[in-house]
């Protein structure tokens, strides 16, 4: 079943290691489907030899409805995100190098750019310390994610959601150019951010940014 979907969540997968985002069989990457089953990767294999009969599909209280492997281990937090988060349909987990070094020295990541507010719709919080593969994982996500599509978890990664896998990639992938050039900004002296109404404004506009069918 859901052989489109499963797909699509290895295509991501895929696309985020492509960018360094993960490395080996670290994150995961889930989306939820329109009857409120999830699919999820499995945990601790290869995204590169990844099948879709890997992806596990799973209800909405974490029972397997088919699939064979071990969920990833973050499956306990990602189903408290998709409960309590009703308007997020896509996560994705990762340990990119860039944003999690921002959440070491700062409570958060400013909206330094407008590329970061495109995808984030701004400034994107740290939450405290949580385990992985604990429930407190997503208690945290929930907690400090402020209506953003991202949250740096101190110590341990990145989390981003949105509506669709495309909008949980896009906040992935250039959340993680943002937070380089924070990084190196801040190598020199405290940067500059942008306004609430430029970053707001830069979200907006984002909305229109692709080909209408």
């Amino acid at each position: 079943m859901y052989e489109t979907q499963k797909k699509a969540v290895i295509e991501t997968a895929l696309k985020i290691r492509e960018y360094g985002l993960i490395a080996l069989a670290g994150g995961n990457v889930s989306m939820r489907l329109p009857d409120g089953d999830i699919l999820v990767t499995p945990s601790g294999t290869y995204y590169e030899t990844m099948r879709e009969s890997d992806v596990l599909l799973m209800d909405s209280e974490g029972n397997i409805k088919e699939g064979d492997l071990k969920p990833s281990v973050d499956t306990i937090a990602l189903l408290y995100i998709y409960k309590n988060m009703p308007e997020v349909n896509a996560i994705i987990h990762t340990h990119q190098t860039n944003a999690t070094a921002v959440g070491l020295i700062s409570d958060k990541l400013p909206a330094v750019t407008t590329t970061l507010s495109n995808v984030t719709l701004g400034e994107v919080n740290v939450a405290p310390y949580s385990s992985p593969a604990s429930l407190n994982m997503g208690i945290e996500t929930v907690k400090h994610i402020n209506g953003k599509r991202a949250i740096i978890l101190k110590h341990h990664g990145v989390v981003t959601v949105g509506g669709n896998l495309k909008e949980a990639m896009y906040a992935a992938i250039y959340m993680e150019e943002s937070a380089k050039a924070y990084l190196l900004a801040k190598a020199c002296k405290e940067p500059d951010v942008l306004t609430a109404e430029q970053s707001d404004n830069a979200a907006e506009i984002f909305k229109d940014v692709g080909q209408s069918k």
